[in-house]
């Protein structure tokens, strides 16, 4: 019984917190060319981040800032507010399915090349002040 009223006081405690999410998945971009746009952004202010991502020349830029305006709409249709207040709580970037494919070699040989591609999460959720 005391397990289940812990799981039910972590459940009411993690209702109160407002956050809204948005993935991006199996996007065709190296895990670390996009980690190299994702750090940038990082516990930065929304509008902020839209700023940088706009002006970057980056082309994970272009996706992530797609991905950032529909984690901002999630928002919006979840708690019918448009504050400006909101902030990216946190984004994280893990690697995907990987595209395996040959290239001639001189000899006779053949190079495995490897397309590699990523999921990213993005959580958007109010300042703490």
């Amino acid at each position: 019984m005391t397990v289940k009223q812990n799981n039910n006081s972590l459940k009411s405690s993690q209702s109160q917190v407002k956050t809204a999410s948005a993935k991006l998945r199996n996007c065709p971009t190296s895990p670390r060319k996009m980690r190299l746009v994702v750090d940038q952004i990082r516990g930065v202010d929304v509008n902020r981040a839209l700023i940088l991502l706009k002006h970057s020349s980056k082309e994970a830029s272009l996706r992530l800032e797609k991905l950032l305006l529909s984690a901002i709409s999630n928002w919006q249709l979840k708690y019918a507010d448009d504050s400006s207040e909101i902030m990216i709580k946190e984004i994280f970037v893990d690697s995907a399915r990987m595209l395996k494919r040959m290239q001639p070699a001189p000899q006779g040989r053949a190079h495995r090349i490897r397309k590699r591609s990523n999921h990213v999460t993005l959580i958007v959720g109010l300042k703490q002040n």
